[in-house]
């Protein structure tokens, strides 16, 4: 939470939660409901393509609500130990909130439902995250005004990273009170103050070659770089005149970069002890010096071509071209982003083998370019026909090497992996005339995981327990606990161990008894004792 006085953005329902309807919708509840409370359950459906011994660190495709899957891959135990405080990068391209209806979803929240929906989504992703993680959040001019103040108060403004501008179209003609929209953007915040961009440079431009390494020697073409800086220090070493050029006369010192040094041979500690002049004559005698033709000229450094990195992406996107009509990535999905945009965004913020989620997955873009780009993903969609229409049949491709459009010639991809399908449970309460009940299909071996996971008990298969937490074991009860009960689990007890039992109902003699034999137990009715859980903030 932001710190009290300091400024933040308001809005009607700020301290209250959204449940998801059947319908695809919200409705506003208190932060202490336990639909909002609990974790709910992901249940394993499938794999697909190669995948392996330990479902929960394959790929994910989570079918459900985005806030339900989140919370419950940061609080079931078997999914905590693989992604809690885990997650490198996290890349979102939400709805917009446009006001328009689009043919996989209605993009028309008012804005304090966008709002609240959005934060929530941004907690539970920052509990996932790596301190030196990065999240994106792609949006454009309707609430990237807004969802800056908000990422502000969950992140913190000095973990703002900066706005990437998208250039998606070239100029529109003035309508009569807007201009035409030509971009979009995408917000980048730190996990922490330990995140940091990984640098990326675009290829040089053929005719940008040509004119600035116009000049060449032994080692290839060059062009000429400063070998002075903006301060005059007649004072000082790297002010003092060297081979007749006195940088005073231009009121500049001398500057070497130390990197010319490095490729020459010299270490960091080699390059501290010398002095200016033994720089400058270090490069003459590499050849990395460039001697002026005209009287009035000074030495430059000469930056070689092939050593070239190229020119540095910064925040202005412009060569980056929306999907035509012809693309061979093109899914049909209304707001499809183009895989080069996704590529871009892992290449700064991500590396093989890292973990990235997206919680909007849509047409599943986001999941198809780390695919092909090595890094393990989880995705989040809550619709069913699009995960069937879209999302399914294109990771299907890229697994088997059918998809060759996006980025995969240009990252070598060929076929293989594979993923997990994953379902979010309903509920397991319903709410009546205030009142929380458990719903109709908490029984048997969902019981118990229901209220294994509530909590935080790691699985545990040795019948009749069926849940551990150090060393203390859970046993679930369908039924009444009575003193039979507890006198057979009280004696599958090592010595060390303590018991924690949670049933529907029980008598007062079992719990005087756990508590005789087996002090430091107990025993808990469910619901009423799995809902004295915090207030999810």
């Amino acid at each position: 939470m932001p710190p009290v006085g300091r400024l933040t953005l308001s809005w009607i329902g700020k301290d209250q939660a959204l449940l998801g309807t059947p319908e695809g919708a919200y409705k506003w509840v208190e932060r202490d409901d336990p639909r909002i409370t609990e974790v709910r359950l992901l249940r394993q459906t499938e794999g697909v393509g190669d995948v392996g011994k330990v479902p929960e660190a394959d790929n994910l495709l989570i079918i459900g609500d985005s806030y339900a899957a989140l919370r419950a891959l940061a609080h079931m135990p078997e999914y905590a130990s693989e992604y809690k405080g885990k997650v490198r990068q996290v890349y979102i391209d939400p709805p917009f909130n446009t006001g328009q209806a689009f043919a996989q979803y209605d993009d028309a929240l008012e804005h304090s439902v966008w709002l609240t929906m959005i934060r929530d989504r941004l907690r539970a992703i920052h509990e996932l995250m790596t301190p030196d993680g990065t999240v994106w959040v792609h949006l454009d001019s309707t609430e990237v005004h807004r969802c800056r103040c908000l990422m502000d108060d969950e992140f913190g403004a000095a973990n703002y990273l900066g706005t990437v501008v998208w250039q998606r179209t070239t100029a529109k003609s003035l309508a009569r009170r807007t201009m035409g929209t030509m971009h979009e953007e995408i917000l980048v915040y730190g996990a922490s103050e330990a995140a940091e961009l990984y640098p990326l440079y675009r290829s040089l431009d053929p005719v940008y070659e040509a004119s600035r390494f116009s000049q060449s020697d032994e080692r290839g073409a060059y062009d000429t770089g400063d070998l002075t800086a903006g301060s005059h220090r007649p004072h000082l070493d790297s002010g003092q005149p060297w081979r007749g050029f006195d940088p005073g006369t231009r009121r500049r010192c001398w500057a070497v970069p130390s990197n010319l040094l490095q490729e020459i041979g010299y270490t960091q500690h080699q390059i501290s002890q010398l002095t200016m002049r033994e720089k400058l004559d270090a490069l003459d005698e590499a050849g990395y010096i460039h001697w002026p033709t005209k009287k009035d000229g000074f030495p430059r450094y000469k930056k070689y071509l092939h050593r070239a990195k190229g020119i540095a992406v910064g925040d202005l996107w412009t060569d980056i071209n929306v999907i035509n009509s012809q693309a061979a990535e093109r899914t049909g999905f209304s707001t499809q982003k183009p895989e080069a945009l996704v590529q871009r965004v892992f290449e700064m913020g991500s590396r093989p083998g890292d973990i990235v989620l997206d919680c909007f997955a849509g047409s599943g873009t986001t999941a198809a370019v780390a695919h092909k780009m090595n890094r393990r993903w989880v995705t989040v969609e809550r619709e069913q026909a699009t995960v069937d229409n879209f999302i399914r049949p294109r990771l299907d491709q890229v697994i088997s090497g059918e998809d060759r459009g996006g980025i995969s010639d240009a990252v070598n991809w060929s076929k293989g992996g594979g993923y997990r399908v994953v379902t979010v449970s309903d509920s397991a309460y319903e709410v009546i005339d205030g009142r929380a009940l458990l719903a109709e299909w908490v029984v048997g071996d969902d019981f118990a995981q229901f209220v294994r996971t509530q909590l935080g008990f790691s699985p545990d298969e040795d019948y009749p327990f069926c849940g551990r937490k150090g060393k203390m074991r859970l046993a679930v009860l369908g039924g009444v606990a009575d003193v039979s009960e507890i006198r057979a689990l009280v004696s599958r007890l090592e010595s060390t161990e303590r018991l924690a039992v949670v049933a529907k109902a029980s008598t007062a003699e079992a719990e005087a008894l756990l508590a005789e034999l087996s002090p430091g137990s107990r025993l808990m009715k469910a619901p009423r004792d799995l809902l004295k859980r915090r207030v999810i903030r």
